[in-house]
């Protein structure tokens, strides 16, 4: 599977943009399957467990995937995903004394998924509060669980309805070679690029003096 971030048209909104993609994609004979919905919250280390030391806090991301309805992901960036079950958020609430919710920061993207073939396609809005952040598509070739075997092949359709804004080989794919793919790969790849939607939208408020 790949995840990328697709830029907003000129001149276009975010939903205008997304109705783009779909409409070229319905044009290539894609079916409607259904809604998709992947969500992360960001919790930082208590303040209290850092010690006087002058630590960073670490930060780590809680996210769930509607395909994977009973599992919930808990990401550190540059490090391991756990799998767990879906009440693990019950068990971050008993932690807040070492993970706080930084509330304000969940982001979710949001909507239709396609069928194509033996592709499986899902454009979705990224959504942090009630505004519309950027876009995401997810792209998966059904048949295949080892990256590098269809990697050619997936760029290839995603060229097909993205155009010049199909994305290079994901940087979670150069250290799988040839092992099985995962679900929590691809969480990876939308926790990075959540983080890039994230920092592009404070890029403006640090110009501000």
């Amino acid at each position: 599977r790949s995840v990328a971030q697709v830029p907003v048209a000129e001149g276009k909104s975010v939903q205008q943009t997304v109705e783009l993609l779909t409409r070229k994609l319905e044009l290539l004979g894609a079916d409607k399957q259904g809604a998709f919905c992947v969500d992360c919250e960001t919790y930082h280390t208590a303040a209290a467990t850092m010690g006087a030391q002058g630590q960073t806090g670490k930060l780590m991301y809680v996210m769930h995937n509607s395909e994977y309805p009973l599992s919930c992901f808990a990401l550190f960036e540059n490090g391991p995903c756990l799998i767990a079950d879906a009440n693990f958020d019950v068990l971050m609430v008993k932690l807040k004394g070492f993970f706080q919710n930084a509330k304000a920061n969940k982001i979710e993207s949001r909507g239709t998924r396609y069928q194509y073939c033996d592709f499986l396609v899902k454009v979705g809005t990224v959504t942090m509060g009630p505004s519309a952040r950027g876009i995401a598509v997810e792209v998966e070739y059904c048949p295949c669980v080892i990256a590098n075997d269809c990697w050619n092949l997936l760029m290839e359709f995603m060229q097909s309805f993205m155009g010049s804004h199909a994305p290079g080989i994901p940087s979670v794919f150069s250290t799988k070679h040839d092992s099985i793919y995962s679900p929590a790969d691809t969480m990876v790849q939308y926790m990075e690029l959540f983080n890039k939607i994230r920092k592009q939208q404070q890029v403006p408020v640090a110009g501000i003096r």
